[in-house]
């Protein structure tokens, strides 16, 4: 089956891939830990793979992204669930406002 679905040609990676690529890699026995990834979708609703027959999950480069960020929030940053959702969402308050601007910026910078 092929993976240009999108009139587009954007190329899906499946989910297995995706763990891959951002590091999400079980130490002892080197596999991806889609679990994780799965989990992470029941969380943050900004996270929706296309789900093809079989149940087998591919992601664009916009939910690559994404989950990039996440795991950066939650894996290196050591954020919670919540704190992940509210910079994610840009819901943090006045006072909050910098640090987030920050922690993406970090995020970005870390990226390039």
């Amino acid at each position: 089956m092929s993976k240009n679905l999108f009139s587009n040609k954007e190329k899906l990676i499946n989910i297995s891939e995706l763990a891959k690529r951002i590091g999400l890699i079980n130490k002892k026995n080197g596999k991806p830990l889609t679990h994780t990834l799965r989990f992470w979708e029941k969380n943050f609703h900004q996270i929706k793979p296309i789900i093809l027959p079989g149940n087998r999950r591919y992601y664009s480069s916009k939910i690559i992204d994404i989950v990039s960020l996440i795991k950066f929030l939650l894996k290196d940053k050591g954020l919670t669930i919540k704190g992940a959702k509210k910079i994610l969402n840009n819901k943090a308050n006045s006072l909050d406002e910098f640090e987030t601007s920050s922690i993406k910026a970090e995020y970005y910078k870390k990226k390039n």
